[in-house]
C-alpha cells in the first residue's frame, strides 16, 4: 500500500467511527485496521467523540440558538493546538469537527443545543396547611414509577430543628418520606421521596421532633 492509499483510508476513520460509511468502505477500512496498528490507535483515540456527535438532531440544525460564550471557542481551539504532535491529522480533524458542532450549537457540551429536549416533569401543586403562622410553605408532587416525590419550599421552620415527613395512604397507614433541618427565615428547597405510589397517597405531613403535626398537604 502506497502512502496516498494509506492516507485515504486514515481519512475515513472519522466517518467509520460515526457509522456513516458504505458497506464496501466499511470492508476496506476493517481490512486495513487488521494490519495497521497506527490506524487502530488513531481509531481508539477518536472513537469517544462518535457517540456525542450522534446525539445531534439534524432536524434542529436550522433552529435559532443562543450564541456560545466567547471563552468556549478559544478553549476548544487551544485544546486542539495543545494536542501532542504524535497525534495523527485525522484525529485532529474529528476533534475540530466536534468543536464546530459545539460552537455551532451554542452549547457548552457537544450537541447540547441540538439534542432532543427531555420531557417536562409533571408537577402537581399542593396546598400546604401550617400550624405555625411563622411558617410559609408551598409544595409540588411528582409521580414516579417507584413512588412519589414531594418538592417542598418553605421558610419559618425552626432553625436547626429536625423535621420528619410522612405520606398518608388511602388505608390510613403512614410511610416515611425523609427528613430535613429547619433553616429559620432562610428559604429552603427539599426533595422528599416516598415509596408510596401517587394514586395510593391521600396526604403528607411534616412532624417535629415530638411527633406533632406542623404542616400538611392534602393529595
Amino acid at each position: 500500500m502506497n502512502p496516498e492509499e494509506h492516507r485515504a483510508l486514515r481519512e475515513l476513520l472519522g466517518t467509520y467511527a460515526l457509522g456513516q460509511l458504505t458497506p464496501a468502505e466499511v470492508t476496506r477500512v476493517r481490512a486495513h485496521l487488521d494490519g495497521c496498528p497506527e490506524c487502530r490507535a488513531e481509531l481508539a483515540a477518536i472513537a469517544p467523540l462518535a457517540e456525542p456527535l450522534r446525539m445531534v438532531d439534524p432536524d434542529r440544525l436550522g433552529a435559532e440558538l443562543p450564541a456560545p460564550p466567547a471563552w468556549l471557542e478559544e478553549s476548544i481551539l487551544t485544546a486542539i493546538d495543545n494536542e501532542p504532535r504524535r497525534r495523527r491529522p485525522v484525529g485532529r480533524w474529528l476533534v475540530a469537527a466536534a468543536a464546530v458542532v459545539v460552537i455551532g450549537a451554542g452549547g457548552a457540551a457537544l450537541g447540547y443545543g441540538l439534542a432532543p429536549k427531555p420531557p417536562e416533569i409533571p408537577l402537581e401543586p399542593v396546598t400546604v396547611a401550617v400550624a405555625d403562622p411563622a411558617v410559609r410553605s408551598t409544595a409540588d408532587v411528582v409521580p414516579h414509577t417507584w413512588g412519589m416525590e414531594i418538592k417542598l419550599t418553605a421558610t419559618g421552620f425552626a432553625d436547626g430543628e429536625t423535621y420528619r415527613v410522612v405520606v398518608v395512604t388511602a388505608d390510613g397507614r403512614t410511610a416515611p418520606a425523609g427528613e430535613f433541618i429547619g433553616t429559620g427565615d432562610r428559604e429552603m428547597h427539599c426533595n422528599l421521596n416516598s415509596s408510596v405510589l401517587r394514586p395510593d397517597a391521600t396526604a403528607f405531613r411534616v412532624l417535629d421532633d415530638r411527633g406533632r403535626n406542623v404542616a400538611s398537604g392534602g393529595l
